[in-house]
């Protein structure tokens, strides 16, 4: 495996999402699965109302057409593939019932909690038959932690919901998640090709070059959205890459970005629970620049340079272990 191998999945996974694009978009706007604007989000995003979404899929696809390609049949490329694509699944359902069923609410809390508390499960069981270490190191220290079987699963629980949750927090603004998408599972790319783990490297080169690819049309004024079938997809993946590298605690770090988002919510609706006021205009947080008067573009420039740094971070520190 080489850098060369990495960029050409890359550039398969990118034309894939390219050609797919043109296919699938005319397919959603037939369908009238268009976006749902809610009324009390930012007033500039209505005229975003009917721009078609479950464009995920068009992600999840390109990943899938790359990886299967270039990947080594195991067991990892088969946690990958599950982790990607079954809560890609989820993310498709949800997707599937707001927009042609019309129910803005998409899948009940407790059914969507159930199909990703099914998926982990699977890799957790699938994890510990294969011997996967729990083990958890603590970066520039020897320490290491040994959770256990029992702590491990309640840590992949932690860290699938929790990515998941987050990613989806940050796909609120065009461009914002597919261009973030790319700029972290780069570091895993580099991160993979390090550790001499093909599968790593190859799932996050073909995730690069399909965020890539749907961001041609994601771009503002975006084409079209991604969807729950899309971020729940990639917080999928990148919660078994970091899994797989034994990086679960650099996860924090390297998606950095998205953690911020989801901690900005967490933290408005703790304060206006606790204290009846918020601390953001509105959150997740590039909600609240963008009342603030900042235009899409440098909200979205912004965050992926935050997220680029993260990225660099991470990398840095993984090879300090």
């Amino acid at each position: 495996m080489g850098v060369s191998a990495i960029l050409i999945t890359t550039l398969i996974a990118f034309a894939a999402s390219i050609i797919l694009g043109p296919i699938t978009i005319p397919i959603l706007r037939r369908l009238k699965f268009g976006q749902y604007i809610r009324e009390e989000g930012p007033q500039a995003h209505l005229k975003k109302a009917g721009t078609p979404t479950m464009g995920g899929v068009i992600i999840m696809l390109a990943f899938a057409i790359a990886f299967l390609k270039a990947g080594t049949f195991n067991w990892e490329f088969l946690w990958i593939i599950l982790a990607a694509l079954g809560f890609g699944a989820v993310g498709f359902m949800d997707d599937y019932i707001k927009v042609a069923l019309k129910n803005n609410k998409g899948l009940s809390a407790r059914h969507k909690l159930l199909g990703q508390l099914g998926i982990t499960l699977v890799i957790w069981i699938g994890l510990l038959a294969t011997g996967h270490p729990t083990t958890i190191a603590i970066p520039f220290t020897d320490a290491v932690i040994d959770f256990g079987w029992f702590g491990y699963g309640i840590l992949l629980v932690i860290m699938f919901l929790g990515t998941t949750n987050a990613v989806n927090f940050t796909d609120g603004l065009d461009g914002l998640l597919s261009g973030s998408t790319a700029i972290t599972m780069t570091a895993y790319a580099v991160i993979g090709l390090a550790m001499s783990n093909q599968n790593v490297s190859f799932a996050a080169a073909a995730m690069v070059g399909a965020s890539l690819g749907f961001l041609v049309f994601n771009a503002h004024p975006a084409k079209v959205f991604m969807g729950d079938t899309g971020s729940l997809g990639i917080g999928g993946a990148l919660t078994m890459l970091a899994v797989l590298t034994k990086t679960e605690l650099l996860l924090v770090v390297i998606g950095g970005l998205f953690v911020i988002e989801m901690l900005s919510v967490i933290i408005q609706v703790a304060s206006f629970k606790l204290r009846g006021k918020r601390i953001f205009r509105m959150s997740p947080i590039h909600h609240h620049f963008e009342l603030g008067g900042w235009t899409e573009w440098r909200i979205v420039l912004a965050f992926w340079g935050f997220a680029f740094i993260c990225a660099l971070i991470g990398i840095w520190m993984q090879k300090g272990m």
